[in-house]
């Protein structure tokens, strides 16, 4: 394997763990970002055993400065950003007419901003190594609704963002598309529906298997399933699709 360097964000759990462990078997080095340390550790590990190299970088990326410090520790380290996958961020589901403005802006900072300034300041080392970048968003851009207002809102501007950063792409040979999941089992969504159920008065379980249902899907997604995609989109075999928003949900979204 010759030598190639992704950055994974949120690496320390779901979908970005499971995305770090996937690109193991692709890039010889993953640099690992996330809040939780000795979570991050327990990918790295993961990672190290399929195969690839290891740099972990315990950054709030919500941070202004956190972005340019990630990139610096990255080149410092390992010379080059072959990829850059954006995955950190959870949005507070807050009914619309509740949700403060520091609600709004902790939502934000994080799966929006956060994205944005990483991208950008990787951009001059993406450029010369005619890298690939992708943003996660979510499906619920496409239907946004007042009970979780800011999900929707803040996963559709993730989208446009990775097409204007595409438009620039273009340009500058650097390949960016947006991925939009589902409903994926992941830890964070297990703790919603631990919170969810008694305000419903069901038993969580009850919770866990009415949601396929009321969503109209068969199941669940995994985040190894997201994470094979994720691997898809930086590999040579998709670099001509650029500036794309892939939903993968299991058929939730119902409209073409």
């Amino acid at each position: 394997m010759s030598k190639s360097v992704a950055i994974v964000t949120g690496a320390s759990q779901g979908i970005g763990q499971s995305t770090a462990i996937r690109l193991a078997r692709d890039f010889s080095a993953l640099v690992l970002v996330a809040r939780n340390r000795a979570n991050l550790e327990k990918t790295a590990e993961a990672v190290r055993a399929a195969g690839a190299e290891t740099l972990i970088i315990e950054k709030d990326l919500a941070e202004p400065a956190a972005a340019q410090a990630v990139v610096d520790q990255t080149l410092a380290a390992l010379g080059r950003i072959d990829a850059l996958l954006n995955i950190a961020g959870a949005v507070p589901q807050i009914d619309l007419f509740e949700m403060t403005d520091e609600q709004w802006d902790a939502g934000a900072a994080l799966k929006l901003h956060g994205a944005r300034r990483l991208t950008i300041a990787a951009w001059p080392a993406l450029k010369e190594a005619k890298g690939s970048v992708v943003l996660m968003s979510g499906n619920s851009a496409l239907f946004p609704k007042a009970p979780y207002a800011a999900v929707g809102t803040i996963n559709a501007a993730i989208v446009a963002l990775a097409k204007a950063f595409s438009d620039r792409g273009i340009t500058d040979g650097v390949q960016v598309n947006s991925v939009l999941p589902g409903a994926v089992m992941t830890g964070r969504r297990r703790s919603y529906l631990q919170h969810w159920a008694p305000l419903h008065d069901l038993t969580v379980e009850e919770a866990t298997a009415n949601f396929p249902k009321e969503a109209g899907i068969a199941r669940y997604g995994e985040p190894e399933e997201i994470a094979e995609l994720m691997a898809f989109l930086v590999s040579p075999g998709a670099r001509w699709m650029t500036g794309s928003t892939l939903r993968m949900d299991g058929g939730e979204v119902k409209s073409i």
